[in-house]
């Protein structure tokens, strides 16, 4: 009888494996199939955006909607269309001011929201709204680079940043910047010069294909900035 209930029992444990291998197969293939899909545009969940601005006060709040038609205009637009919109909307709705007089600190990556409380920002600050507001509007985060360069001010070399959009993997990119308001190619911007380029995939030396690493473990600041950004919504 012992042996009997043995033999039951270890047939019992291989069909038990067997379903649990069949499952686990399953998964795995759809897994594979959903990879393999298209991925849509960002959600933004604008219920808990708007909760954020009202945090701050009924100005944010009314900037936040408007923010938000900016981007619903925008998704329906062709990509570079999209660039457009979004550069200019940003560039006039944020007034440049270093972080030591907005922030009181040398440095700081603020928010979407915290810059259009504000009403003031930095070169980063610019980047990242055009960033976060692009990819909610449909353009993958692929084609997407923020860039670190040195740009040439007024006859000095001064940290910077821009945001940089790619038509297609190799293809020229198109730079969305505050300091110029017109969308250009990189071939028109002589007075920049990228050092490192990321984005929420990956970090890359310069602007070419060279890994430099994963974003969020070499880049403080932008895993902070995601962190609190996500809390808002995006």
């Amino acid at each position: 009888m012992i042996a009997g209930h043995l033999h039951v029992t270890s047939l019992a444990a291989l069909a038990a494996a067997h379903l649990a291998a069949r499952r686990l197969l399953a998964a795995l293939l759809l897994g594979v199939l959903l990879s393999l899909m298209p991925a849509p545009g960002r959600a933004l969940d604008q219920t808990r955006f708007l909760e954020a601005a009202a945090k701050f006060n009924a100005r944010t709040v009314s900037e936040a909607q408007a923010l938000l038609q900016m981007i619903e205009r925008a998704s329906a637009q062709d990509e570079e269309t999209k660039l457009t919109t979004v550069n200019s909307y940003l560039n006039r709705r944020i007034e440049f001011r270093d972080d030591i007089e907005v922030w009181g600190k040398v440095d700081y990556w603020a928010s979407p929201l915290e810059a259009l409380d504000k009403g003031r920002g930095d070169c980063e600050d610019y980047a990242i709204a055009k960033y976060l507001s692009l990819v909610t509007a449909g353009v993958p985060v692929a084609k997407l680079r923020m860039v670190y360069v040195r740009a040439t001010v007024g006859g000095r070399s001064l940290a910077h940043m821009v945001l940089a959009y790619y038509a297609e993997p190799n293809a020229e990119p198109l730079i969305l910047d505050n300091l110029i308001g017109v969308v250009r190619p990189a071939s028109q911007r002589p007075d920049l010069q990228p050092v490192f380029s990321f984005n929420s995939e990956g970090l890359w030396q310069g602007v070419g294909a060279t890994s430099a690493g994963d974003p969020l473990a070499r880049l403080s600041q932008w895993r902070d900035l995601l962190a609190k950004v996500r809390a808002e919504g995006f």
